[in-house]
This record gives structure tokens, C-alpha cells and sequence, in this order.
């Protein structure tokens, strides 16, 4: 049976840097995918009119790139979310959910050191309640490179996968689709770097017994 799948971006990129391999394996596997991506560069003081039109376009071509049948952008502007009244970004993140219906969700993590992230986490959770929208069977969290291990190093912001998905024919497809956030990958040792990906990857697929892997929190997971 085919999943209906949906992964929320904070940022572009989380999507492919947290379970991009992921993501082509469901393709691959006849599932239907889509995008929900919170935040936007729209303001051209800081940004710049030339970088705001390179990430659309960017956006555009990773879009394509995993087939995905609804790409829904909430634009709300990048390092703002903690102005945004909390009742309207969880309503627009609802909003978007009971538009796609999806049976599978993919979220970052609920420590990541960017505030963006952590406002975000707690307005996702409360548009995935069972009582709201009973559609949603599988709830994942993944982990996203110099976000997730640039936490505190309290023992609450661990993040300790359960769940793991073999990404292993899917790597070399995951890392050319992550160039093309051409500002986001530097060289190594800069956190996202092909070098950190990959390594990663070989860490998580150790941890299972393949040769790469991505892994994920088990949030919620119903078998009917």
C-alpha cells in the first residue's frame, strides 16, 4: 500500500540533510511525496534581491528533483519565528496537514540549537494530535547536521535513534541533490560538507549493519 508522505522543512535543506536518502527510497518504492517548508528569505535588506531568487530557484529544483506532488511554502521570514504569534504558525502548519493528509510525517528534532527549529517543533506536534487529524499512522524525527549536534550537551537534547532507514543505494542521489543549496556545502571541516554527510550516513549505517543508514526518533507509529 502506498504511503502518503509528507517532510517539514524549517529551513530548505533540513528536508535533504535530515532524510533525504529516505525520501528517494519512498520515492522509489511508489510513494507519494510532499514538502512543507516553514520559512523563506523574503526580506531584501538583509538577504539581497540576486541570493532571494537563487533560493527559489533552488527550492524549485529540489523540488523536482524528489518528485514531490505538493511543494507548500508558508514564508514566514527566516530567524523571525519567535515574533510570529504561536496560535497562527501552528494554524498554518495545521492548515497545510489537512490539506496534504498525510499518513507519514517527518519532522526535525525537538532540540536542534536553532530557535527557528525549536518554535517550529512545538507548533508541528500540536498539528500532529491523534484528535486532529487521525489520518497521520507514523510520526519520525530526524536529525539535521550542525542543528541537532550543536545542541547543549544535556542529556535531554541526545539525540538516540530508534528507528533506521538503509539509505545505501540512495547516498550518492542524496548528496548531489544537497549541492544544490550551492550556499549551504562548504569543504570540510565545516559541518555541511559531502565529508559530514557522508560520514554520518556510515555512522548511522554502522549503527544497523549497512553501509549507510539515516536515523530517526520514533514519535508516534500505529500498525493497522
Amino acid at each position: 500500500m502506498k504511503k502518503n508522505v509528507l517532510v517539514i522543512s524549517v529551513h530548505p535543506d533540513d528536508e535533504t540533510l535530515g532524510c533525504g536518502g529516505t525520501l528517494l527510497k519512498h520515492k522509489n518504492c511508489g510513494d507519494n511525496l510532499n514538502w512543507l517548508i516553514i520559512t523563506n528569505v523574503n526580506n531584501e535588506k538583509i538577504w539581497g534581491k540576486e541570493f532571494i531568487s537563487k533560493r527559489q530557484i533552488e527550492i524549485k529544483k529540489v523540488s523536482e528533483s524528489y518528485g514531490f506532488t505538493e511543494t507548500i511554502k508558508l514564508n514566514f521570514e527566516t530567524a523571525e519565528l519567535d515574533q510570529i504569534p504561536f496560535v497562527k504558525l501552528t494554524e498554518n502548519i495545521s492548515n497545510a496537514i489537512k490539506k496534504i493528509k498525510p499518513d507519514t510525517v517527518y519532522l526535525h528534532n525537538k532540540s536542534d540549537i536553532h530557535s527557528d527549529h525549536r518554535m517550529s517543533f512545538e507548533a508541528i506536534i500540536s498539528a500532529v494530535k491523534s484528535f486532529n487529524n487521525p489520518f497521520i499512522k507514523e510520526v519520525l524525527m530526524f536529525e539535521t547536521i550542525s542543528e541537532t549536534d550543536f545542541a547543549p550537551p544535556f542529556p535531554e537534547n541526545a539525540f538516540m535513534p530508534n528507528y533506521f532507514v538503509d539509505i545505501s543505494d540512495y547516498i550518492e542521489k542524496k548528496i548531489e541533490i544537497i549541492n544544490m543549496y550551492s550556499s549551504e556545502i562548504r569543504e570540510h571541516p565545516f559541518p555541511r560538507s559531502e565529508r559530514n554527510i557522508i560520514s554520518l550516513a556510515t555512522v548511522r549505517g554502522a549503527q544497523c549493519g549497512v553501509d549507510s543508514a539515516e536515523g530517526f526518533v520514533i514519535l508516534k507509529k500505529i500498525w493497522k
